[in-house]
């Protein structure tokens, strides 16, 4: 190949907020991009590439010639620990600019090694997450790209994110007093963010939860999206079947936004990306699927909380004995950090009540436990990435959100889509044997069955040959990222 064909290659560099849900959903994307004939610079923060090292095995960054993977310092100090980073000290760093100076040296590397070698060509995009906005905006302008911001979260939540500052110019957040937490505050109805309805304030995004207006968390949130019309586009991974009052209200808000989910279903597509490297920053164990082999079809609740909820050993006993009383089989993933401060311990006596019909694990490849013929429930968190995986693999959810966009997860999940029920934030038994067993068993989980199925297909037509997210990923290519500026 001469060099005059690789110096035309587009050269994305790509970003994501240095977290496991966000890296997973970015990486995706980044396939889809080199799959489109990009040269991929992808970039972690030093301590995700090191935990990635760590889960995938030494060579699992090599990349490729046209796929390579940079890391960047994110100031916080070291850690050695197989968990999630502080998500505060995070989004402090990013808030300082702490990543700018370290984001732009990298950005002059690879515009100097264009310039002496030529199988590197010149940066000619920047597709950062949303939230890294504050930062990579900045960079961006810097080197003359154009920029897009990919919000990894659904469109009714990325408008809840957007609608944060109205919410405190308003005067409803912060709070007044903890008293707000117990007196029925958080239930008033918002009535006038465009393209929603019936949405209550325990629904956006839970930030705004603070008696303290320097929250980092509520600011960090508020400035993410404040530049947002600045860049060439917003990318959201959702399709446009699924949000279409939401996605109407957002695009008369900024000049350009995608949908291009879901990821997993353009993907694929591609019969063999040469890319093998995986998307987990803890081992994945894969035992659970000859388990799963052993099980009737649909018979199966799958329980996993994401990569950062955390519950107190109560609530972990509660939702323990909630399973083992249903008589249904599970596969439940407790990550070591689940228990909040100490190691996730269960009583000898449900260990033994239910080794026939459970089995536990420390992380899992979810996709393929999701898509899993025997598996008929999922209990969930209400992350993102975990709703848009149950949707594409047609399992109705259970939700039991955490934090952040979580609450506008499972308040579209179960409200709007009709495809989960909602576990109240007070865990106990009773609720969860009696909600798991309606959601396997019975008329209203059969409902929420036949409704998922419709979505799925819904999510198929979107990226089939001629669907929205089809559609919306060229162009986003074709007007966007390959514009010359």
């Amino acid at each position: 190949m001469g060099s005059t064909e690789v110096a035309t290659k587009p050269h994305a560099v790509c970003i994501p907020v240095p977290a496991q849900s966000h890296i997973k959903a970015m990486l995706k994307f980044a396939k889809l991009l080199h799959h489109r004939g990009f040269h991929i610079t992808f970039v972690n923060t030093e301590f995700n590439h090191k935990r990635f090292l760590k889960s995938l095995g030494s060579n699992s960054l090599d990349g490729l010639p046209d796929f390579r993977f940079e890391a960047i310092p994110d100031s916080l100090p070291d850690s050695n620990e197989d968990a999630t980073q502080d998500v505060t000290l995070l989004c402090e760093s990013v808030r300082k600019q702490n990543l700018l100076a370290p984001f732009h040296a990298l950005l002059a590397k690879l515009n100097n090694d264009a310039i002496s070698t030529s199988s590197n060509p010149p940066v000619t995009c920047i597709v950062s997450d949303g939230f890294m906005s504050t930062f990579t905006i900045t960079a961006a302008e810097e080197i003359g790209a154009p920029i897009v911001l990919f919000y990894t979260i659904a469109a009714c939540s990325f408008m809840g994110c957007k609608q944060l500052r109205a919410v405190v110019e308003k005067g409803l957040a912060p709070l007044k007093d903890e008293s707000c937490f117990t007196n029925g505050y958080l239930d008033t109805v918002i009535d006038w963010i465009p393209g929603m309805r019936d949405i209550r304030l325990r629904d956006l995004p839970t930030f705004l939860q603070t008696t303290n207006a320097d929250d980092t968390m509520l600011n960090f949130i508020m400035e993410a999206t404040d530049r947002a019309h600045e860049a060439s586009a917003v990318v959201l991974h959702t399709f446009d079947a699924l949000e279409p009052d939401v996605l109407d209200a957002l695009s008369s808000m900024f000049p350009h936004v995608y949908t291009v989910g879901p990821l997993q279903l353009h993907l694929n597509q591609i019969p063999e990306h040469p890319l093998k490297t995986g998307y987990s920053l803890w081992k994945e164990e894969t035992e659970c699927l000859e388990w799963l082999n052993t099980k009737a079809p649909n018979s199966v609740v799958y329980v996993n909380f994401g990569s950062i909820a955390v519950m107190t050993p109560e609530q972990l006993v509660e939702f323990g004995w909630g399973l083992a009383n249903s008589k249904l089989s599970f596969f439940w993933v407790i990550r070591p950090d689940l228990v909040f401060g100490e190691s996730a311990i269960l009583p000898p006596e449900f260990v033994a009540e239910t080794k026939e019909r459970g089995l536990i694990a420390g992380w899992c490849p979810q996709e393929q436990v999701l898509n899993h013929p025997s598996v008929g429930g999922f209990l969930t968190h209400s992350g993102w990435n975990s709703t848009v995986e149950s949707i594409t693999a047609g399992v109705p959810m259970l939700c039991w959100p955490f934090f952040g966009d979580q609450q506008m997860d499972c308040r579209y999940t179960c409200n709007e889509w009709g495809i989960g029920m909602e576990i109240s934030n007070d865990v106990k038994r009773d609720e969860v044997e009696k909600l798991v067993k309606e959601l396997m068993e019975r008329e209203k989980g059969k409902k929420m069955k036949n409704k998922v199925m419709e979505w799925k297909k819904l999510a198929e037509e979107a990226t089939g040959p001629h669907g929205s997210s089809s559609t919306n990923l060229d162009n986003l290519v074709n007007q966007v990222l390959l514009r010359k500026s």
